[in-house]
């Protein structure tokens, strides 16, 4: 890439809205912000036992099918009383014979909540993982969390995902009834960002300085 022009950082996911929020939360980077579904990549089965593992995985693949610097997260709903769960599998709670549908996933947590017994508050934790990867293998990771706890019954219609059940820690409204673009910059996501912003200004400088 010659000096001067913008970087292309791939994000490797086919979710619209999860790419209007990431290109919300680099802003402040001099990026040209492209999804893998516009480079008609695909998106590999997250078959990791963790979110960091997801996460480099997609990062990986997206990264040497583009030749492109890529950035790839992995996150879900961990539940103290649940022993973490649904965690990384917060996306199969949500699978029906007709597709993924969050609102069975609620119901799905509503029922082992009950069956475990344990008592309110039930404590929780938004946790994300971020991996960013370039062509040749080399990748950094990150991690960020949004402690707080489950409110049953769901509550708003602003989020989504698990967002109606979720309040974070101080906060009086839950998930679900915060603006979409407050929240993006409370989120879990946006603080593994924070984690990543070295490594992310260092492609910066590889841009400006001409690099590939």
């Amino acid at each position: 890439m010659a000096g001067g022009a913008r970087r292309v950082l791939v994000i490797a996911t086919h979710n619209a809205g999860k790419l209007e929020e990431f290109a919300d939360l680099l802003k402040g980077y001099d990026f040209e912000i492209v999804g893998a579904g516009a480079l008609g990549l695909g998106v590999p089965e997250e078959t990791e036992a963790d979110f960091v593992g997801n996460a480099a995985l997609k990062a990986l693949a997206a990264a040497r099918a583009s030749g492109c610097v890529a950035l790839a997260d992995d996150s879900g709903l961990c539940i103290d009383a649940l022993g973490g769960a649904p965690g990384v599998r917060s996306a199969d709670w949500a699978e029906t014979p007709a597709g993924r549908d969050f609102g069975v996933a609620i119901g799905r947590v509503e029922a082992a909540l009950r069956e475990s017994g344990a008592p309110r508050p039930w404590a929780a934790a938004f946790r994300c993982a971020l991996a960013l990867a370039w062509p040749d293998g080399r990748r950094v990771t990150a991690e960020g969390s949004v402690r707080g706890e489950i409110v049953l019954p769901g509550r708003g219609s602003l989020g989504h995902g698990y967002d109606p059940i979720f309040r974070a820690e101080g906060e009086a409204k839950g998930f679900g009834e915060i603006d979409r673009w407050v929240k993006n910059r409370q989120s879990h996501r946006a603080r593994a960002l924070a984690e990543m912003e070295p490594a992310l200004r260092d492609v910066s400088r590889e841009t400006s300085a001409g690099g590939a």
